[in-house]
């Protein structure tokens, strides 16, 4: 699905990922984990071509795209959900969806879909974004991705200042998505327990460089805690 190999990228001058290898396999999570500053935000920008590679390859379904614009890189099937739990605050909840939808032969289909997921959207179509708790906004987030028909989805700390409730949520949605087929996920975490919980592989940064990887899953927790001294 998706490669990075030997990556290097950053902001001008300052390279902040040196050399970083990483496969997201088909229909699978992997959960990228890491200190705040680790480089954790800045590979995902370059795996959606926010911020270009210095160096190395990017490849998704075996096509090298390292050179593809971000809009390029959506047509091709990657969605990306930063963080901050983003939409269009002054639009409603509906009219977030639909700017999505709009255009697309299943757009009214998708949006349902979608409601199926977050079912609690429902009640809020009527509701401005910018009036949502963090936790509403962030599956309203979530939702808008997947109408575009993701192959794999790209989150950025989807449980960052979100209610536990919620975080299970979002955390059953996504493992229930990629059971079904047809979507992988690339996760940045800092909560531990979820992060593997939902992944079947991680990977740790450290100063912008993979320093431990292995499988997901809650018996990897002390590996990982031992791998970012916590």
């Amino acid at each position: 699905m998706l490669e990075l190999v030997d990556i290097r990228s950053g902001y001008g001058r300052t390279e902040v990922i040196h050399n970083v290898s990483l496969t997201v396999p088909d229909d699978s999570v992997v959960a990228v984990m890491g200190h705040n500053g680790a480089g954790k935000t800045t590979l995902l920008r370059t795996a959606v071509g926010l911020i270009g590679a210095k160096s190395g390859e990017i490849r998704f379904d075996g096509e090298n795209i390292t050179k593809y614009s971000p809009s390029k890189r959506v047509k091709r099937g990657i969605a990306y959900v930063p963080q901050g739990q983003q939409s269009f605050p002054q639009l409603t909840t509906a009219e977030n969806l639909q700017v999505v939808a709009d255009g697309r032969k299943r757009g009214k289909a998708l949006i349902e879909e979608s409601l199926d997921l977050f079912p609690a959207l429902r009640e809020l179509l009527t509701r401005k974004a910018g009036l949502l708790s963090g936790g509403q906004r962030q599956q309203l987030a979530i939702a808008r991705a997947l109408i575009t028909e993701p192959k794999l989805l790209i989150l950025d700390e989807p449980t960052e200042g979100i209610q536990p409730s919620v975080v299970a949520e979002i955390e059953r949605t996504i493992i229930d998505l990629t059971h079904r087929g047809g979507l992988s996920v690339l996760l940045v975490e800092q909560h531990i327990g979820f992060a593997l919980q939902a992944a079947q592989r991680y990977y740790v940064l450290e100063s912008g460089r993979a320093t431990s990887t292995g499988e997901g899953g809650k018996g990897a927790e002390t590996a990982v805690r031992a791998a970012m001294a916590i």
